[in-house]
């Protein structure tokens, strides 16, 4: 277990402690949600960086709806 000591203005802190955002569990959730927040864009971004490199081409907002939309009916349970 690591102990830390951070600084921050009164109001911030005293709103986080009244959210109770400043227990060990809060902090330890916040900041496993913040990585993984930030390896997800990560993962994106070199995604991203691939598909350029790939030479494929942006598609419009049309087709990613179309996409979303028909990704959305594959997976709807049949009737």
């Amino acid at each position: 277990m690591t102990t830390f000591q951070i600084e921050l203005p009164d109001s911030t802190a005293q709103a986080a402690r009244a959210a109770g955002l400043l227990t060990p569990q809060a902090l330890d959730r916040l900041l496993n949600d913040a990585l993984r927040k930030r390896e997800a864009a990560s993962s994106l971004l070199s995604i991203a960086d691939r598909v350029a490199a790939a030479g494929i081409s942006e598609m419009s907002m049309q087709e990613i709806n179309a996409e979303i939309k028909a990704a959305r009916a594959e997976h709807r349970p049949p009737n």
